[in-house]
């Protein structure tokens, strides 16, 4: 006998029209400052600026990502897509982790080389382009903050525009220390201001989809602690099988096979112990588990299981 909650994959159409407003002009706002970015680049020959670029490529495509996974959050599951485009989500942040990666590498060995013999920059160009990059992270972050905490997808969203506004930051003070001091070499340090802050970022990003698509047992989870609660129920006397995966992010789900005495089974107590099963995991522990399913066995049942494990 197994039982489930149900969950809702919508906060309401209202909500969600209204994340869905306010994504889509941060990244028609990132969009128009990565061409603008990408100009000045090859404009003015600025690694930090094609750097910087190439990073709000990767935000635009987050950015994207999150407009699309707020779509999705309105359509209903499907008898075929029981959960709906949910692992999408994680298989575009891998590609996109992929891509983070490379341009940070890049970065990296770039600005080395660049260090050694630092080419002349143009100041003032270089100045324009991250002070218009500037501004339009400012705007951007502002459109996202009354909705930053919502979810996971906004929030994503609001570090990486945060990102961005840090690596305009960069550009800018590196024009300035080249006006100042004639010293072109700040801007290979200020390309390695920005890596620094892709690399990691991106090892973290890469390292939690890979978590997510090898079906992990979701972070913040101790399955032991688990099993010991499972097992404080009222008449439950084992627990086996115990499994807990996520199918993106935020939706762990949780299945177990629980052995209790055959006498439960006409008594009526099956259904109590499944509320207090569901009740357990769902509010017990540091991740919440709405998704649960618990299949409910006799202890004789073990003779007709094959591959049975803890």
């Amino acid at each position: 006998m197994g039982h489930s909650h149900s969950h809702s994959h919508s906060h309401g159409d209202a909500t969600a029209r209204g994340h869905r407003r306010q994504l889509a002009i941060a990244f028609s706002i990132t969009t128009t400052i990565l061409v603008v970015e990408v100009v000045g680049a090859i404009w003015t020959g600025s690694l930090a600026l094609l750097v910087d670029a190439a990073h709000m490529l990767t935000d635009a495509g987050g950015l994207a990502l999150a407009l699309l996974a707020t779509n999705l959050t309105m359509r209903p599951p499907t008898a075929k897509r029981t959960w709906g485009f949910q692992r999408a989500e994680v298989i575009a942040a891998l590609a996109q982790s992929a891509i983070l990666l490379s341009v940070g590498v890049y970065v990296i060995v770039e600005a080395v080389q660049r260090l050694a013999a630092p080419p002349d920059l143009p100041s003032t160009e270089l100045l324009v382009f991250g002070v218009i990059g500037l501004v339009g992270n400012i705007v951007s972050l502002a459109v996202l903050a009354s909705s930053r905490s919502d979810n996971m997808n906004l929030r994503a969203a609001f570090l990486e525009v945060a990102n961005d506004a840090l690596g305009s930051v960069a550009v800018i003070v590196a024009a300035i220390v080249i006006a100042t001091t004639g010293w072109a070499g700040a801007d290979a340090i200020a390309a390695l201001f920005v890596g620094a802050l892709i690399v990691p970022r991106t090892l973290r990003l890469l390292r939690e989809t890979l978590e997510v698509l090898l079906e992990s047992t979701p972070r913040g989870l101790d399955l032991d602690d688990v099993r010991e609660h499972l097992l404080g129920v009222d008449l439950v006397r084992g627990v086996h099988d115990l499994h807990a995966t996520q199918i993106a992010s935020n939706l762990p789900v949780l299945t177990a096979h629980i052995v209790v005495d055959e006498e439960c089974f006409h008594d009526g107590h099956v259904p109590r112990i499944l509320d207090a099963l569901q009740a357990c995991v769902a509010g017990h522990f540091e991740v919440n588990i709405e998704h649960s399913t618990f299949q409910i066995e006799p202890p004789s049942h073990s003779r007709h299981e094959h591959g049975v494990h803890d």
